[in-house]
Parts: structure tokens; C-alpha cells; sequence
């Protein structure tokens, strides 16, 4: 288990103590360890070396609980908690906004062990009986489950992507196998996914079939046919397998890739030379039209290609009939740098020196540098003391890193944004950074106009370069607050700052939607992993393809540029 899992065990299991009322002291002691293994770098080590008890906050029954986790993936003490509480309560566990103390109240004095119950009890006003409860409270958790319902059943795209390759690997084994892909939701790179969609062509469909459905991660199959199959793998997602022939595959591929908007506006297309395009084939009458590929296909249509991520019916089809070319989308080999990484001088797991090896490691120019300003104490948020002193070890070490290769660093900034627009550092301090990310992760609970209006005010202050993660939505966990994103990206405009696309699979904030309008605009995207771990800046690969999703070319996206051209841009705007 990775110590991300095993934190979360560690803090769902100290909640259930709580529930059931265990000794205080044994659930701070897994609280303290869950926040000490975030400082943790190598636990491998630790663990293989039995060293974990001289780590202060871990004492021995935490050891072999970390342990056993880390080495087999399970707790036997994390499941007999489980069990002593019915399933549906870990759905109000995991409700934004309600910590152990409220949940131990609502199930142990109201009884309440379902987001049904829960909901139910809100709109009849009981939760009103209880202490700490309040009206707003109750509106709050209402908000809440509401928020939890449309994200039920779906799955974050980093989860599904891997499950989608696992299988995919598994299938190529077989011989039957002549062409495999994976279509759908996760082949157009939306944030979450309900399913997932494999297309195989194949001669012969019982082989394909048996071998799916004999996959050892399967919890169940659902149904088993000779041109599709389904089933449910022991991570809880749903896949459908359809086989065709190796004729049939560009047609069908193209066609459970999907969107359904797309495909009916190429359907129109077709109709329109007197064609008929469905899942089987191109049309002429009777007449079947032969495609090797899906770019043959549009070919056909008198289009250019259109890559899987801009199928969403947005303006894609019109461009390639007007002659615009789409295939000049941005890559991961495009990227000159990073900003938004976190460090131990705040709340990263490693140090400075790790995170720009990291990066050098990646290939990258330079990477920026933006722990916490103070006002995220919660954090470990940088007081000017402490600022100082990681800006004279950031000067040490790119003397440092000129000896091994040629990363430079920047000095940044992760700075509140107070309700009132204004940052938590002075302007003096601002001045002093290379760059300024400003970022809201406190009172959410604003109207759009105020929202807007505190964000504005921030995007105006001449230090900052761009704004972080500007919805502040949790992907699986916190919708967006209300906020006019197209009227920040018009001041971005007027102002010559950037926007943050915020790459950590789940945030991906900016989604494509705007990614588009500040193409539209000029206004340079930042695709930013928001890393706090070395391994963290890869996920800026999911930045990119929401950014190929929302139609970004190379010269789109600020971290594109070279270091030269990126510090003309950062003194641009001062």
C-alpha cells in the first residue's frame, strides 16, 4: 500500500475509535501518526529495516499497524472497525464539512447511518436537536449530499486510466487478440468516468470473451454475450468489452469514443454526401467504404482529423470544414518548466533540493518554487523568518545545481487570498519573489459577485502572475465555489497575467471549457502540478491533456516558454 492509502487508513481508523468511544489516547496516537507519515520519505526503508519506532509519534502497535498495511495492503484491526458499522455510514464520513465529532453525534443520538437518513433528518429539521447544530448547518450538509450524489458512481480519470491499462495489458496477452483500445469517456480525457470502454477486433469472439471475463481482478461479471461483455472489477468500476471484425474496428472505435454530439454531427455529415455512417461502416448505398483508420474516416468526410480529446461537439467539426488543422495540440515533450511545487519549508513531502532534482530528473529548464504564505498555518505557511532562510538555501543550491546541469529555480509564492482581495504578504515581500501564485483555500461560502470581485481585486495587485486552482473544487469531493471564471480570464487579459491549470488529477482547475476562452483571449495558461512530493510534478501529464482537451497549442501555455522568454513575461506585468 502507498503511504498516501495508508494515511487515510490511519485517519479513518482513528474516527472509528471515536465512534465507538475507544481510549482518546490511542486515537490521538493515529491521528499524530497519519500527519507523521506525511514528513515520511522512504518508508520502504523504515519499514524493511524495522526503524519505524524511532520516528517520534510511532510507537510499537502503530509500527506493526503501518506495517502491515504497507506490506500487505490490509489491517486485520482497520477491518474489524469497518465491521462494526454499516457501510452506508462511510458515505457520511466522507461528506465535506463534517468531522468525526458531528458524525459520533448524528450516529450515536440520532441514529443516523445513510446519506438518506441524513438527508432526510436535515429537511425535517432534527439535526436542530443537537449541539453545534445550527440551520446553516443543516443547510451546509444538505449542500453537501447533494454534491455527493452527482459524483456517485464515478471515478477520478487517473483511477480509471489505470484499471483501463491494467486490462488492456492483460488482453493483449491473448491470442485472439488482433487490435485492442481503450474508447469512451477516458479515451476523450474527461476529468471522472462511470465506466470503462475497451473495443477489441478479433476473428473468433468466444476466446476474447473467455479470457475477459477469466481476468483475476474481476468481482463480477454481469453479463457475457458474443459481441460484448460486461463486468465489475474488484475496484468498483464497470467495463464493457465489444469485439468487431478488423474491418469493422476504425468505424466502431471512432463510434464508443464517443460523444454522442459528435457522432450525430458527423452522422449529419455523411447524410449530407449522400453517406451513412454507424458503428459497422461508411455507406454508399449498399456499397461498404473501406477505412484503414479513424483518419481515413474523417478523410472520407472531407475533414481534417480530430484528436479523441475534442470530440465533445464544441466547435471541432466546424473548424476542420473551415480548414483549420487540430493535430498542433500541446505535448508533455513541449514543456520548458513548472511552477506550483511545495517543499518541506511548508507542506511538501520533500525537500528543496529533491523537488529540483525531481524536475531536472524530468528534463525540465526550471521549476518555481511556491510554498505557503502565512495565513495557511494549517499548512506550515512561511512567516517572513522562514522565508528568509528558504530563500538563501534556494540561492545555495542553484549554485549548486549549476555544477550538475543547467535547472534554474524561481522563487515563488502560494499566497491567500484574504475575503478581501488582498494578499497575506506585504507588498515589500511580494516584490521580492520571481512570481506570485494567489490562491483562496479559506471562506468558500461567498456569492459569485463577491467571489468574483475578491478573486479580481488579486488578479489586479501588480506582484501577481497568475491565480491558483480558481474554482478551489475538489474533483471526487468539493464542487467549485461560485465564481465568473470568464470575467477572471478578461482581467487576465487587461492585466497581462496568466491562469492556472491546476494538474493534480483532482482539481484539473481550470477545466477545458475555459481552457478555450483564454485561448481566445491570449491569455497564457500555466499548466501547474501543484506537486508536494518529488513525484508529484508528473502529474502535470493530466494538465495537459485537459489542456489538449480544451484546444491548447504549445504557444498557448506559459510553461511552454523557455526560461528566458518566461522571466520576460514574469517582469511583463510589474
Amino acid at each position: 500500500m502507498s503511504i498516501d492509502d495508508i494515511i487515510s487508513v490511519l485517519e479513518e481508523m482513528a474516527v472509528l475509535m471515536e465512534l465507538k468511544d475507544e481510549n482518546p489516547f490511542k486515537i490521538r496516537a493515529f491521528q499524530n501518526g497519519a500527519r507523521v507519515l506525511e514528513g515520511v520519505q522512504d518508508l520502504k526503508s523504515l519499514v524493511q529495516e524495522k526503524k519505524l519506532t524511532t520516528i517520534k509519534g510511532i510507537g510499537e502497535h502503530l509500527s506493526k499497524t503501518i506495517t502491515e498495511l504497507f506490506e500487505t495492503g490490509k489491517s486485520k484491526e482497520h477491518t474489524r472497525l469497518r465491521k462494526a458499522f454499516p457501510q452506508t455510514l462511510f458515505e457520511i464520513l466522507k461528506l465535506q464539512g463534517l468531522g468525526p465529532k458531528k458524525v459520533k453525534a448524528l450516529y450515536k443520538k440520532l441514529k443516523i447511518k445513510s446519506l438518506t437518513e441524513l438527508e432526510k433528518a436535515c429537511k425535517e429539521d432534527r439535526l436542530l436537536k443537537l449541539e453545534g447544530f445550527q440551520k446553516k448547518t443543516q443547510e451546509n450538509i444538505l449542500q453537501a449530499i447533494e454534491g455527493a450524489k452527482k459524483r456517485q458512481g464515478r471515478f477520478l480519470y487517473p483511477t480509471a486510466l489505470k484499471e483501463a491499462q491494467k486490462l488492456k495489458a492483460y488482453l493483449e496477452k491473448s491470442k485472439a487478440v488482433q487490435k485492442i483500445e481503450i474508447g469512451g469517456s477516458l479515451r476523450r480525457f474527461k476529468d471522472t468516468v462511470k465506466d470503462i470502454d475497451l473495443l477489441v477486433a478479433a476473428q473468433k469472439s468466444k476466446p476474447v470473451m473467455d479470457f475477459f471475463t477469466s481476468y483475476p481482478e474481476v468481482h463480477r461479471v454481469l453479463a457475457k454475450g458474443e459481441t460484448k461483455s460486461s463486468l465489475i472489477l474488484n475496484a468498483g468500476i464497470n467495463v464493457d468489452l465489444r469485439v468487431v471484425n478488423s474491418k469493422e474496428f476504425p468505424f466502431a472505435l471512432h463510434y464508443f469514443t464517443g460523444s454522442k454530439a459528435h457522432n450525430t454531427h458527423l452522422r449529419g455529415i455523411a447524410k449530407t454526401k449522400g453517406l451513412k455512417l454507424n458503428e459497422y461502416g461508411l455507406f454508399k448505398g449498399k456499397q461498404s467504404l473501406s477505412c484503414s483508420s479513424e483518419a481515413a474516416l474523417f478523410e472520407k468526410l472531407g475533414l481534417s482529423y480530430i484528436e479523441p480529446e475534442l470530440r465533445e461537439d464544441s466547435g471541432e467539426i466546424e473548424a476542420t470544414q473551415k480548414g483549420d488543422k487540430l493535430s498542433h495540440l500541446v505535448t508533455f515533450k513541449d514543456l520548458k518548466g513548472t511552477f506550483h511545487n511545495h517543499t518541506t519549508y511548508s507542506d511538501g513531502r520533500n525537500t528543496l533540493e529533491e523537488m529540483i532534482q525531481a524536475a531536472q530528473d524530468l528534463g525540465l529548464e526550471y521549476i518555481g518554487i511556491s510554498d505557503h504564505s502565512p495565513s495557511a498555518y494549517y499548512a506550515n505557511g512561511l512567516k517572513p523568518d522562514r522565508l528568509k532562510k528558504q530563500q538563501a538555501e534556494i540561492d545555495q543550491l542553484q549554485k549548486k545545481f549549476a555544477t550538475r546541469g543547467k535547472i534554474k529555480i524561481l522563487k515563488g509564492t502560494e499566497s491567500d487570498i484574504r475575503s478581501d482581495g488582498s494578499l497575506d504578504y506585504p507588498d515589500k515581500i511580494l516584490a521580492g519573489f520571481d512570481f506570485v501564485i494567489a490562491s483562496i483555500h479559506s471562506n468558500f461560502k461567498m456569492t459569485e459577485k463577491d467571489m468574483t470581485n475578491r478573486i479580481v481585486k488579486a488578479l489586479k495587485n501588480k506582484h501577481v502572475t497568475m491565480i491558483g486552482h480558481p474554482t478551489g473544487r475538489l474533483v471526487s469531493k468539493r464542487d467549485a465555489y461560485p465564481v465568473n471564471l470568464y470575467q477572471l480570464v478578461d482581467v487576465a487579459a487587461d492585466y497581462g497575467k496568466a491562469m492556472e491549470l491546476n494538474a493534480h488529477p483532482e482539481r484539473l482547475d481550470i477545466d477545458w471549457h475555459i481552457c478555450k476562452y483564454a485561448k481566445s483571449k491570449k491569455v497564457p495558461v500555466s499548466i501547474n502540478p501543484d506537486a508536494h512530493k518529488s513525484d508529484g510534478i508528473q502529474v502535470i501529464r493530466y494538465g495537459i491533456q485537459m489542456a489538449r482537451k480544451g484546444w491548447l497549442e504549445k504557444k498557448d501555455v506559459l510553461n511552454t516558454r523557455s526560461y528566458e522568454d518566461v522571466m520576460k513575461f514574469l517582469r511583463s506585468y510589474k
